[in-house]
């Protein structure tokens, strides 16, 4: 279980010493060994005065309740990072203290006595508004600063009331804002006597390091003098919370997490079931706290995108100077930071896999403070953005990955339609021929109709079966097109700890699949079908044996077998000529070349693009990164050969067998750019920053042409070139075409390789019968005049038991209608606007189908609902030429 870490990761290097030169610079690596098969290294404060022995395990318990006696002493002297430090050895050793405990009341009694020990700390974590360092002060305090109009700088007497340490700190600080300054004027000046572009952008991109650097510095002085730094971004409420307003009396779990990170989305069902399990009303809140790795996921409107995208239901604040990252001490991503009704720190979790822990923690914590009278059953000010998405995005939500295939008939596109939980399956024109699954998340075989994936992923195809890396349920499915079923060949349902595998099919446990490519496999004058898999869980590549094989060293495995073939399962960028002692980094994108018996890799996490060798299991790189294989955060934007090449977390490749060519979707830098087998690394296109144009993902280039009102093309295809984390590629049969599943922009796009000036929108169609797989079907009839007739229609949910409309969320509706000459005044609208409808003169029965995406809610959670709903148009000369309907929609 990786937990990664950063410290002052967006400074420059000078600065970084500067301001961080008394506090160790963690890399992303491993922490500790949360299973204890190592000892775990000491984060103890300088202050503290025990250390755990892990060798004497018959005596841990002694130590461990003798370090809470004694923490009462030391804490006078502790601020906030010291608690936390302390807090993530003390909880490793806890969690194996309540281990070896077999009696549920024990462990209970031993979970209240830590409880006990770190709630009278008197030290609370600072608000989300502030950038303090962590300063030990009462809630009064807290509060009273808060409300105080502060002054613009120290005076002699504020200095005075400092520490000497405090005095040096905020003497390095100004001495730092005076060098910066004077660089910064130096820049301007050497700006101006260069010749070349380049270094004209080279001293930009210097320039704008060095003043968000400033920034930095200048928001630590703000925290010296207890000034409000720049509010932060948040999402799922009306407005920002505060630690001391909307979260007093609550125990509140801090999960600091960058939605890259694999780790970090593997613990999003842990907080989602804590949730279910403990309401608001109850005591409990959970907040997430975004701290980005990469400089793309600073940008709010990503975050954004993936809180909808991973259905995130609870607050979220973008961290993005890191400001909560640093005031609280946190070293690593995942990080769980449970804190009492007054901010204090209680427990430090790193890593995953603490459901058991983390449920505990909280029960016995609102147990206790409620005892004491400290809990507070008020809510807090929710309003979910999962319908803040554009309504008029098209068919698809965050595609993820497509595949191109040959058939008979053709040419066909397979593209995983990751947010609506289904796999299209299409012609090359957009035309939708088969919708495999439901909007409705689950793991369920079957028919097309009633088969469920979760989030699903990677796709390929092998005559007649599509296998998908369904990555949430975590499991390989098979998709039969001649039959029209869905079966799990692949995985148990449930996220695995297996780092080695051998087992058959579903009895062998997978850790978020992300990608599936085919290899066929020379064995004895004859191929065979290998199924790749790129497991992003446990960072590692996978083989799914589809018939008897022998593999490398003439092992040999049986025909559904699914196993590990390279990877140790330790996140790193580590090439080897031994596949098993190789490490990657969340592998993302697979790509087969059979001419160079290669399979290409996204590597995304330490992005780069890695190849192996399918004769021998050899791993090396391609291009991106450096060949530091410890360090995940060389990252950036430029082309090059092999280590001069730089990209930012790419998630999708695919091989050009007719000119030779890696394809990569650059995703954190929205562009697409291609390598040869040696590394050279070049842009294709795109514009370097993401769209924000939602109009793109639903309209092709004509359409586009006329909603933007301009005759000017070359504008248009400016905004078809802005891609926002584009994460699939496919190159057409013919090599002619490359598919990119413009993620963000929920959208398929087709790039013209002979001229790549050549770029439209996949008008994606879906068949009528797909609009009827929502949660709930409704079906009406209504008679209209044969010749032209008006239409106007009006929904009202209503709902059973305790659930109610989020009367703060947008319910919306979207209209397909039966053919093109009927018309709509829009084909998207929020519930409150009635849908209107011209129908054209003629007598033939029609259906025209309306989705509903509605956010209910109950006392204990929201849940997204999609009605579907299908109005059936009978033609009658009898019958009115304006006809007005209000429907209500009862939901059980």
């Amino acid at each position: 279980m990786p937990c990664v870490g950063l410290r002052g990761a967006f400074f420059t290097k000078s600065l970084a010493s500067l301001l961080y030169s008394a506090t160790r610079r963690v890399v992303r690596s491993s922490i500790v060994d949360l299973n204890l098969t190592t000892p775990p290294r000491r984060v103890f404060h300088k202050s503290s005065a025990s250390h755990f022995d892990f060798g004497d395990r018959a005596n841990l318990a002694n130590h461990y309740f003798e370090h809470l006696r004694r923490f009462a002493e030391r804490s006078k002297n502790m601020n906030v990072q010291s608690v936390v430090e302390d807090l993530t050895q003390t909880c490793v050793v806890l969690r194996t203290v309540l281990r070896s405990s077999k009696d549920e009341k024990e462990k209970e009694e031993i979970v209240l006595k830590h409880i006990k020990a770190y709630a009278d700390s008197g030290v609370q974590v600072n608000d989300f508004a502030k950038g303090s360092r962590g300063k030990k002060r009462s809630r009064d305090e807290a509060l009273k600063s808060a409300s105080t109009p502060q002054k613009e700088s120290p005076t002699k007497k504020d200095n005075q009331a400092l520490t000497e340490e405090e005095r040096k700190e905020y003497a390095d600080f100004l001495a730092t804002k005076k060098n910066l300054e004077a660089e910064l004027s130096a820049l301007k000046e050497n700006s101006e006597q260069q010749e070349s572009m380049k270094e004209i952008m080279d001293l930009l991109h210097e320039y704008n390091d060095i003043k968000d650097a400033t920034q930095v510095v200048l928001g630590a002085l703000a925290n010296m003098r207890g000034v409000t730094v720049v509010s932060l971004e948040w999402f799922n409420v009306s407005e920002s919370l505060s630690m001391y307003k909307h979260l007093a009396g609550k125990i509140v779990v801090l999960d600091f997490f960058t939605y890259c990170c694999i780790n970090c989305m593997h613990i999003l069902p842990d907080l989602e079931a804590l949730e279910k399990r403990f309401t608001i009303q109850d005591g409990l809140v959970v907040v997430g706290v975004h701290s980005a790795k990469f400089a793309n996921e600073r940008d709010s409107s990503k975050i954004l995108s993936a809180v909808q995208r991973y259905n995130i239901g609870h607050p979220v604040v973008n961290d993005a100077k890191l400001s909560m990252w640093r005031d609280i001490g946190i070293v690593c991503w995942p990080s769980l930071v449970v804190l009492g009704p007054k901010g204090q720190p209680l427990f430090v979790l790193l890593g995953e896999g603490h459901r058991e822990d983390l449920f505990l923690y909280t029960k016995i914590a609102l147990k206790y403070f409620k005892s004491l009278k400290q809990i507070s059953n008020d809510s807090i000010p929710l309003k979910l953005a999962q319908h803040i998405l554009p309504m008029n995005k098209g068919s698809l939500l965050f595609p993820g990955k497509i595949h191109s295939f040959k058939t008979d008939a053709g040419e066909k596109l397979v593209v995983s339609d990751t947010g609506n939980n289904r796999i299209l399956i299409m012609g090359k024109d957009g035309k939708v021929e088969h919708v495999v699954g439901g909007y409705s998340p689950g793991l369920k075989d079957g028919d097309f109709e009633t088969a469920r994936f979760n989030a699903p992923q990677g796709v390929c195809v092998l005559k007649d079966d599509v296998f998908v890396a369904d990555n949430e349920n975590h499991a390989i499915r098979k998709i039969n097109l001649k039959t029209k079923t869905v079966s799990t060949i692949a995985g148990t349902g449930s996220q695995g700890r297996d780092y080695t595998g051998g087992k058959i099919g579903k009895e062998q446990e997978l850790s978020s699949p992300w990608d599936v490519a085919i290899y066929q496999h020379e064995q004895k004058g004859e191929t065979v079908p290998v199924l790749l898999i790129a497991i992003a869980g446990s960072h590692q590549i996978w083989a799914l044996f589809l018939e008897d094989t022998i593999w490398w060293k003439n092992k040999q495995y049986k025909a559904g077998t699914c196993c590990n073939i390279v990877g140790n399962g330790k996140e790193a960028n580590r090439n080897n000529t031994y596949p098993h002692a190789a490490s990657l980094a969340q592998p993302s994108g697979l790509a087969v070349s059979q001419e160079l018996k290669s399979v290409f890799f996204a590597d995304s996490e330490s992005s780069t693009v890695r190849r192996v060798c399918l004769d021998d299991g050899k791993v090396f790189a391609v291009c991106g990164a450096d060949n530091d294989p410890s360090n995940l955060h060389c990252f950036g934007d430029q082309d090059g050969k092999k280590y001069s090449a730089k990209l930012q977390h790419p998630l999708g490749v695919a091989w050009n067998k007719f000119d030779q060519m890696v394809y990569i979707a650059d995703t954190y830098n929205h562009k697409i750019k291609k390598t040869d087998s040696e590394g050279n690394c070049v842009t294709v296109c795109g514009e370097g920053k993401p769209s924000k144009n939602s109009i793109v993902g639903f309209f092709s280039m004509k359409n586009l042409l006329k909603a933007v009102q301009s005759t000017d093309q070359s504008s248009v295809k400016n905004v078809l070139f802005q891609f926002n984390e584009p994460s699939g590629l496919a190159v057409s049969q013919n090599g002619d075409i490359l598919y990119i599943a413009d993620t963000n922009n929920h959208s398929i796009k087709t790039l013209d390789l002979k001229d790549i000036q050549k770029i439209d929108v996949l008008p994606v169609v879906l068949p009528a019968e797909a609009w009827n797989r929502g949660d709930h079907t409704f079906n009406f009839k209504v008679a209209v005049s044969t010749n032209e007739a008006n239409l106007s229609l009006t929904f009202n949910p209503t709902f059973n038991d305790d659930l109610k409309l989020n009367a703060e969320a947008p319910q919306k509706w979207s209209l397909n209608l039966p053919s093109i000459d009927w018309n709509a005044s829009q084909s998207n609208g929020d519930l409150s606007t009635p849908l209107s409808i011209k129908i054209p003169p003629g007598n033939e029965e029609k259906q025209m189908h309306i989705m509903l995406d509605v956010m209910t809610c109950r006392a204990t959670e929201c849940i997204p609902k999609k009605l579907s709903v299908v109005y059936t148009i009978v033609r009658d000369a009898a019958a009115p030429a304006a006809v007005v309907e209000k429907k209500e929609l009862n939901i059980r």
